[in-house]
């Protein structure tokens, strides 16, 4: 099959079942109709999850680097079918100038299960607070492409929204010291840390601002409101004469 037949293919199977819905995330519809195979193949060895900030497997780094992504609420089924170490097949969407691949299809090469990637359900909530400090190692990106946190060298995953990262943007860089407080996950799967406050180390952190589309970020808007509320703050409303 030529080049510009096989594009074809893949313009015609994302038309017709969607893989970048709900953030970007791919899936198949499940019974899936088409076939993830036809779609671009990725080999590698799995390194280590990607960690959601409550402890869900959303994606895998391979050993070269290159960042898998599939829906959290898969997280069970890829612990199943795959574990740091193992030999795996991916077939995805790749990313155009990123190492990433929106994942239809994980396959493990030894036992040969393979996981097809279906419809997400959406998943919030933050862990327990957590605290991690080292050098950056890589980054981490949301399924578009967008910087979204970092991997420390000894694994630990930062998360914040793109926006935030986009502002943060120096201090985010690989080879650099980094310190983070906020919410997260220390467990079997690894360490996750959702930066409320980043720095280059304890004494000159940032305030991280969370997304106004994560339900913690929205509770704390809230409270921010109430408080400005009752201070008579930029949020409060106007004052009856």
């Amino acid at each position: 099959m030529s080049r510009i037949k096989t594009s074809l293919l893949a313009c015609t199977l994302l038309a017709a079942s969607p893989l970048f819905l709900a953030g970007g995330l791919a899936y198949a519809q499940r019974p899936t109709v088409y076939d993830p195979a036809q779609l671009p193949e990725i080999k590698g060895k799995v390194a280590q999850y990607i960690l959601t900030p409550r402890g869900d497997v959303d994606g895998l780094i391979l050993a070269d680097g290159t960042e898998v992504h599939v829906p959290p609420f898969l997280s069970t089924q890829v612990v199943a079918t795959v574990k740091p170490g193992d030999a795996v097949t991916i077939h995805g969407l790749k990313a155009r100038a990123i190492a990433m691949v929106a994942a239809a299809s994980v396959a493990n090469d030894a036992t040969g299960v393979t996981l097809t990637v279906h419809r997400p359900m959406e998943h919030h909530g933050a862990g327990a607070p957590q605290e991690a400090s080292g050098k950056i190692k890589a980054l981490l990106h949301e399924p578009r492409g967008e910087v979204a946190g970092a991997v420390l060298e000894d694994g630990t995953q930062v998360r914040l929204p793109p926006s935030e990262a986009r502002r943060l943007t120096a201090q985010l860089a690989i080879g650099a010291p980094l310190t983070v407080r906020g919410e997260g996950y220390t467990g079997p799967l690894g360490h996750v840390v959702a930066a409320r406050e980043l720095g280059p180390d304890a004494q000159h952190l940032s305030r991280v601002a969370a997304s106004p589309h994560d339900e913690h970020g929205m509770m704390m808007r809230g409270e921010m409101m109430k408080r400005d509320h009752m201070r008579g703050g930029p949020d409060a409303p106007p004052r009856q004469p």
